[in-house]
């Protein structure tokens, strides 16, 4: 099978399953290459597959024209596909399945015609009663031709749209039966529709366009697609983008807010905002957070190439230590064909990572990530630092250890194997081959988002649905 290799390894990082994207430009210039700019600034969430839908709210009722497919956005939107699609409003998609196999079909948008028109619809994260709401449409004469809950929200939202008088009231009923994380854009030829779980735990924001507005997962894709950053959608909210403006419900807000802690610490870009927090900043806080319950007396501090560096450094100043980059990581490996065996993975980590011998020869460090879920990874890394002459090799984790499968929309694998499940930090620290360990404790991960409400329950088994 075709893999993005992660950060080091084809399967030792965990994964967002989706970025959405969606536009409506009220001047009528062509959205399409800012859906790709867009998407290409929410790569980061999903590398499976790309996709877009785009319409013309001037032009022939009920005309949408899409395109989708495995592969990077650049892989899947090449100039030639670009000139055949045109539109002043549209959506867009990255994925990386969760739920649903990898294939074509699974890819996003989900395209569906109906007795009142056309309907394209993307989605991010996970619906927990997605088998109730599909045993429903079968038993209607719904047939699924692929695996994924998107595809159940789609056929859900037609359904009911033939039943209501607008799209809104559609996604608004729809809303109401589905349980779990997610963030949603619906698009009609000529309207926006986008919604946002109840507890926040997906995140979804809204940007301004000279005359226009745009929808995104973050607040980096705004910017990249020319607009300017509005607000973050309300937990709960439905968000309706017309060519008369902007209509809001909140009435499926609830009282209680959970939104992801592993946003901040890995998921989100650094040059995001999510609810009033900055990603940088938060990964900087939990570095020193880190620093302050697990100092150590070394010589340099660095961290994982690209989801430990941020964290290293806070946990660098914090305690004063010179923070320095000890890998050299190779931005060009790309897309390739990895095989599930524990040489191939070993041999990916050196693909992508080699050793800066002379700045660790010698010398103590603290190495930092934000996880480790089955180990192989660190322990790959550190027996890279040791060999190029490191004399102590101290780990530290910027997040809890997982414990606990997520719900929501992240692939943490089945607690067989988390690492953690099943062995002590202690023992986890012997079997990586590190000096020491320390984990971020769970009480501290509010040091990173203030008194924003968190969704912990990869650590804590605290549930929210």
């Amino acid at each position: 099978m075709c893999e993005q290799l992660s950060e080091v390894s084809v399967d030792d990082k965990l994964n967002e399953e989706c970025g959405v994207f969606g536009i409506i430009d009220y001047d009528g210039n062509d959205v399409t290459r800012r859906i790709c700019y867009g998407l290409g600034a929410l790569q980061h969430r999903g590398q499976e597959s790309a996709g877009m839908a785009v319409s013309d709210t001037n032009g022939p009722k009920g005309n949408i024209m899409y395109h989708k497919d495995m592969g990077l956005v650049s892989e899947v939107f090449r100039d030639e596909t670009l000139n055949g699609l045109s539109g002043n409003i549209g959506v867009g998609h990255v994925r990386y399945s969760t739920t649903g196999s990898s294939s074509k079909f699974n890819a996003q948008p989900f395209v569906l015609n109906y007795l009142k028109g056309t309907l394209a619809l993307v989605h991010n994260g996970n619906i927990t009663n997605s088998e109730e709401l599909k045993y429903e449409l079968a038993n209607e004469g719904i047939v699924f031709h692929g695996t994924s809950d998107s595809e159940v929200i789609a056929y859900k939202l037609v359904r009911t749209r033939i039943r209501s008088a607008t799209i809104e009231e559609a996604v608004a009923k729809v809303a109401a039966e589905l349980k779990g994380g997610y963030a949603i854009i619906a698009m009609s030829p000529r309207k926006i529709v986008g919604i946002r779980d109840p507890f926040g735990i997906k995140p979804l924001c809204l940007g301004k366009l000279e005359n226009g507005y745009v929808l995104a997962s973050e607040s980096c894709a705004l910017t990249v697609a020319g607009a300017e950053f509005v607000r973050d959608i309300e937990p709960g909210e439905i968000i309706t983008i017309t060519q008369d403006g902007i209509k809001s419900d909140i009435s499926l807000k609830s009282e209680k807010r959970a939104h992801c802690i592993f946003e901040y610490i890995y998921f989100a870009r650094l040059d995001s905002k999510m609810d009033g927090i900055n990603v940088y900043d938060a990964r900087i806080n939990g570095g020193r957070a880190l620093a302050r319950r697990y100092p150590v007396d070394v010589d340099i501090v660095s961290g994982v190439p690209d989801s430990g560096l941020i964290a290293a450094e806070g946990y660098a100043k914090e305690l004063g230590i010179p923070f320095e980059l000890v890998f050299q990581k190779n931005s060009y490996v790309g897309r390739t064909f990895i095989k599930p065996t524990q040489e191939e993975r070993t041999r990916a980590v050196h693909l992508k990572l080699s050793v800066l011998e002379s700045v660790v020869k010698g010398k103590r460090l603290v190495l930092v990530d934000d996880s480790i879920v089955r180990g192989t990874t660190m322990a790959n890394l550190v027996k890279m630092l040791r060999k190029a002459g490191a004399k102590e090799v101290h780990v530290r984790i910027s997040s809890p250890p997982f414990l606990y499968p997520c719900y929501y929309g992240t692939d943490i694998p089945s607690n067989s194997q988390l690492i953690a499940n099943s062995l002590s930090p202690e023992e986890i620290c012997e079997k990586i081959g590190a000096d020491s360990l320390g984990y971020m404790q769970i009480e501290d991960l509010e040091t990173m988002t203030k008194d924003l409400p968190l969704c912990k329950a990869c650590f804590d088994n605290n549930y929210i649905i």
